[in-house]
């Protein structure tokens, strides 16, 4: 057993910067894990810096200087989420309390549908069964209104921390921004002089993550102003809450899309009950999700994504687990780097004895 341990340990880590390297990112995952809510507007401000580069980096290509650049990208980034928190904020705010007050009425008409259909299919449904899950429907929507009323009591800790996340994040991520070169050559200089493991890993990881995480954003703006624009012309209600919430199923592989499909569903039946509308309604989500699936993600992520969908499942499910949203948000990313790792690792492969 030992000779085994020894030989694993000879042929994986017998190479200096492998064993820099897995300590750097045992590292990082211990700070991650044990520091990430107290780092998290540090967290913030290096993603949204590390997305704004490539739009730095053009603004720089057509002959503006870097600080220049900076301001102009820095500006425009933060006057579009000013305007979007200004304009959209209240809106959907508006439209999530309209929606929850006529949820009851919604799963009245849902229960009478329902009852109708397992009369006239007593074989195969039991109504106790319908009961019981549409009971806890209403249970369940009944304390998230309770929560929405009392929110603006419970939550003022909430409001100071992001009222503080507004002032740090900006602030952080321009520095990040303006002194780039500065804060890599300080890091670098840390790290072994030979590491072109190192040098690969992260010259993949900076384009597959570049190219996945403004991949997605750009698909999901697209499919949200998609769907709003047709949930618009329809006359669908609670159109830009709606639009919102498929908009950013767009983050979660698979499940998102059809987890979003249930509240689409039963604002378009309540609505429009089993009218030709509904049909329409149906048809045309289903139009946005299939040109989303097979035209937008092939076009936005041919080359960013090379992952079996198996093992984007696995890392949305695991590290969702782990971190929540942030690790549903970063799953294919981080299965890339895991891939990456793999890939770059070295081995020194033992010549058999014979």
């Amino acid at each position: 057993m030992l000779k085994i341990v020894e030989s694993l340990i000879k042929r994986y880590f017998s190479d200096e910067e492998a064993v820099v390297f897995l300590l750097l990112l045992i590292t990082c995952i211990a700070i991650l894990v044990f520091l990430g809510n107290i780092l998290a507007p540090v967290l913030i401000a290096v993603v949204l810096a590390f997305l704004l580069q490539g739009v730095v980096s053009k603004v720089e290509r057509i002959g503006v200087g870097h600080l220049p650049a900076v301001l102009i990208v820095f500006l425009s980034f933060t006057a579009l989420c000013v305007a979007f928190i200004g304009i959209m904020v209240p809106v959907i705010w508006k439209q999530a309390g309209r929606l929850l007050n006529d949820a009851p009425q919604m799963l009245t008409d849902l229960d009478a549908v329902v009852k109708t259909f397992t009369l006239e299919h007593l074989e195969y449904v039991k109504q106790d069964s319908i009961d019981e899950v549409l009971g806890n429907m209403a249970n369940e929507l009944a304390n998230l209104g309770q929560w929405l009323l009392s929110f603006s009591l419970s939550s003022i800790p909430s409001i100071m921390s992001l009222m503080i996340y507004m002032v740090l994040v900006p602030l952080v991520m321009f520095f990040l921004m303006k002194d780039q070169k500065q804060i890599m050559v300080w890091c670098t200089a840390w790290l072994p002089s030979e590491r072109a493991m190192m040098r690969s890993i992260a010259q993949e990881m900076n384009d597959q993550i570049a190219n996945y995480i403004r991949g997605k954003f750009i698909e999901m703006v697209v499919v949200g102003i998609a769907t709003y624009a047709v949930f618009a012309v329809l006359g669908l209600r609670y159109a830009e809450l709606l639009a919102l919430f498929v908009g950013l199923s767009v983050l979660i592989p698979y499940i998102g899309a059809a987890a979003v499909t249930v509240p689409v569903v039963m604002v378009a039946f309540y609505q429009y009950g089993t009218d030709s509308e509904f049909v329409y309604v149906l048809v045309a989500y289903l139009v946005v999700q299939a040109l989303d699936g097979n035209v937008l993600v092939p076009l936005l992520f041919s080359e960013a994504v090379n992952l079996h969908p198996v093992a984007i499942i696995i890392a949305v499910l695991f590290f969702g687990g782990i971190w929540g949203f942030w690790g549903v948000f970063f799953a294919i990313p981080l299965a890339t780097l895991v891939k990456a790792i793999i890939n770059a690792w070295p081995r020194h492969h033992q010549v058999p004895s014979y």
